[in-house]
């Protein structure tokens, strides 16, 4: 995300620490406009409901992970390299965005049917990236197994709400490493 926060940007971000730490359902949109310094009101000048937060951001997650992930990838001249490339993205995703992990993961079932297909449908896109690079340093890796990995290793990066009991940069390579390992990628050559 950019470093300059609109202030929808900031709605979106405290109401993700709140729903991260309490839950969506555990979580008004007057606490959300309290923590971040409005009246819950004034929350609907920005969206039309909580659940539209919830949609809104678990969506343009979605939508940048999946456009770095295509940069990143793209920019690779070598199979290995792009799927160095994504690991060490969504690590450093998982990493800086530990409360967005804790909302998708619980709350999914909370989205509304359009934004969770949306989301699913840009989630598996975001796979197949991993996938296909998996299967271009693996030229004889079928489909359905680089699908396993692929998915096994997001869990695993995306384990750092639950696992990250190093410091960040420490736990950055303990991750990288566990996963280039898991795709039999770490000690190939680019």
């Amino acid at each position: 995300m950019s470093e300059t926060l609109t202030r929808r940007d900031e709605l979106l971000r405290v109401a993700a620490d709140l729903f991260a730490h309490r839950g969506f359902h555990g979580v008004s949109v007057n606490d959300i406009g309290r923590a971040a310094g409005v009246s819950g009101p004034a929350i609907y000048r920005h969206f039309a409901s909580k659940d539209a937060m919830l949609a809104e951001m678990l969506i343009a997650i979605s939508e940048e992970l999946l456009r770095v992930g295509r940069e990143r990838a793209g920019a690779a001249d070598r199979p290995a390299e792009g799927v160095r490339a994504l690991v060490a993205w969504h690590a450093d995703f998982a990493l800086r965005e530990r409360a967005l992990i804790v909302v998708q993961d619980r709350d999914w079932s909370s989205l509304p049917d359009e934004a969770r297909e949306q989301v699913r449908a840009l989630q598996r896109e975001y796979v197949d990236l991993l996938v296909a690079a998996q299967r271009g340093v693996h030229p004889r890796l079928d489909r359905k197994t680089a699908l396993a990995r692929a998915h096994a290793v997001f869990n695993l990066l995306n384990s750092t709400p639950r696992s990250s009991y190093l410091p960040t940069e420490q736990m950055r390579a303990e991750l990288e490493g566990m996963a280039l390992r898991a795709l039999d990628v770490s000690d190939r050559p680019d």
